[in-house]
């Protein structure tokens, strides 16, 4: 039997050449994500000296196994352990998918932990030296809820605004943001506003950044690709930018929200953290 199957070849250089010489180019995509990665700690015959670490760590565990994530946040504090001691929660903690960037008044160095959920969240003065190191177990530390907003303005005054000339959507989005605002508390869905799929110009994005101003706090999320998260002058909204691996520009968001979903931790991920640190741990029983 003769075969009359027709061989498909799709990708860069399966296709014949244009005649002016263009060839056809795909978009690179996404090589790799985070994964969680068992963090590296003494083993058990290596621990003389890090009773107290050990004890606040079984702390730590007791606290995230109990924590629900509507709860508070719950604070450890590592301010009285010495550089032995606090080298362990280095090693056991790492460095996650979330880090939180902090300008103005707000004066911390925010990490999540390979923990998600568990935050170091460590307070420096005007000279960037720590004065205060604590671990965070919630769905974002409580700095980022409580401070953002402190000084930014309750909604947007548009009867003030100087409208430039080649505005397109931006005027309806401002009026859009006021309508959400008085909506927002704890338990409020977030108001998004895609603007990747609205027609803007240059000018319209200029005007929105001018109108909403730039916050105190940036957040950012490494995961499939990277997301940004930034605070504004008006209270609760944030712009939300997600790139692709090449960092490419491929969703542009505004959220009306206490603080996007993206940058939290969710109460299945407190529920993994703590079977996780069981793993840990299991060395040292």
């Amino acid at each position: 039997m003769v075969d009359h199957s027709i061989p498909i070849k799709v990708g860069p250089g399966s296709q014949p050449a244009e005649i002016d010489g263009a060839e056809m180019d795909f978009m690179k995509m996404p090589s790799g994500m985070t994964t969680f990665e068992q963090p590296i700690i003494p083993e058990a015959d290596e621990i003389v000296g890090l009773d107290e670490a050990i004890e606040r760590t079984d702390l730590l565990l007791g606290k995230l196994q109990n924590h629900k994530i509507n709860d508070d946040a719950q604070i450890i504090g590592l301010n009285d352990l010495d550089e032995k001691n606090r080298e362990f929660f280095n090693q056991l903690l790492g460095e996650g998918e979330v880090s939180v960037q902090s300008n103005g008044d707000i004066d911390a160095l925010i990490q999540e932990s390979v923990l998600a959920g568990v935050w170091r969240v460590q307070y420096v003065n005007q000279d960037k030296q720590i004065v205060s190191d604590t671990i965070e177990i919630g769905r974002i530390p409580s700095i980022v809820t409580d401070s953002t907003f402190t000084n930014a303005a309750e909604n947007i005054d548009l009867d003030n605004l100087t409208i430039p000339d080649n505005l397109n959507n931006s005027l309806p989005l401002l009026a859009e943001i006021n309508d959400h605002l008085p909506e927002q508390d704890d338990n409020q869905e977030a108001h998004v506003i895609n603007l990747s799929l609205l027609p803007h110009t240059e000018e319209d994005l200029m005007f929105l950044s001018d109108s909403l101003g730039i916050g105190p706090i940036i957040i950012l999320s490494r995961g499939y690709g990277n997301c940004r998260i930034s605070s504004t002058q008006t209270k609760n909204v944030w712009w939300v930018q997600f790139f692709n691996s090449q960092e490419t520009l491929i969703l542009n968001t505004i959220e009306v929200a206490k603080v996007p979903a993206v940058a939290c931790a969710s109460q299945e991920d407190i529920e993994d953290s703590a079977s996780r640190l069981v793993e840990i741990l299991s060395i040292y029983q």
